[in-house]
């Protein structure tokens, strides 16, 4: 009986697919060019196999880090130390990717799932370019949407930059989260967060305090081992105005990697 009700549940859900499609060409941060390339190396030829059917396949080339992806602890370091105080050595670190801490070691993300919708909060159809998303923006998105972030939770934050997949110099123009801002959701103990962003913090800005481009990695993936999920669509899940769903995630067991493209999905009840 148990089992029927679950699957009654997903049956009648709302499933809101949140990544960004795959192409040669979409937004890419430059240090993971050129990101992803496919093309097909078997074509369906006429009289090629001498029977009626065909076949076609392909192959990929992609970096960890393109696309809708999640990062693992094993991305960034602090003073060559990653999560845990793990030093980085040639046991840790090797030619063929790391033995600890690598996406494997990532589980399936299945939880409360929690929408901050900035450009909705200030009032905007996207967060303007030259104002990052503040310990403050969070705060207020919360209050106003009425949701409560809770420890391993999942929180995405929405900046509107989505709609820009396809423009790839704006997308990747688009402002972040500050230091402050991941400060205040590592202090709440959630399991990850996500942005439709290219890198969750604001590009190649530092922080004058961590004195560091990309503080939110530091403080997330390193100093607290909280997941970084980039390059999410998250505009029809705000549209309908759902700021609170179950969340699924499934990271890829690429032995080693520093991080895996996802496919991830809010479901929401309609029961």
């Amino acid at each position: 009986m148990a089992m029927e009700t679950l699957l009654n549940e997903l049956a009648q859900a709302r499933i809101y697919d949140l990544e960004q499609p795959r192409y040669f060409g979409a937004p890419i941060f430059p240090a993971h060019a050129p990101g992803f390339v496919y093309t097909l190396h078997r074509r369906h030829e006429r009289g090629a196999s001498g029977e009626a059917r065909t076949s076609a396949s392909g192959s990929y080339y992609s970096t960890e880090h393109s696309g809708t992806h999640i990062d693992a602890l094993c991305h960034q370091a602090e003073n060559m130390t990653l999560y845990g105080g793990r030093e980085i050595g040639p046991q840790v670190q090797t030619s063929t990717g790391f033995t600890a801490l690598g996406v494997e070691t990532i589980p399936p993300l299945l939880g409360r799932g929690i929408l901050l919708d900035i450009a909705r909060c200030r009032g905007v159809e996207r967060v303007e370019d030259d104002r990052p998303v503040t310990r403050a923006d969070l705060e207020a998105a919360a209050r106003q949407q009425g949701v409560e972030v809770r420890e391993g939770d999942i929180v995405l934050v929405r900046t509107g930059n989505g709609t820009r997949w396809q423009q790839p110099e704006a997308y990747l123009a688009a402002t972040g989260v500050t230091a402050d801002g991941s400060q205040w959701l590592a202090d709440q103990h959630v399991r990850a967060v996500g942005a439709d962003n290219v890198a969750w913090d604001v590009p190649g800005v530092v922080d004058p305090d961590l004195n560091v481009t990309l503080p939110g990695h530091l403080i997330l993936l390193v100093r607290n081992g909280i997941y970084i999920i980039e390059n999410l669509f998250l505009e029809d899940l705000a549209r309908d105005q759902h700021y609170e769903f179950a969340f699924a995630c499934f990271p890829l067991k690429m032995r080693g990697a520093t991080g895996s493209p996802v496919r991830p999905v809010a479901m929401v009840s309609t029961a």
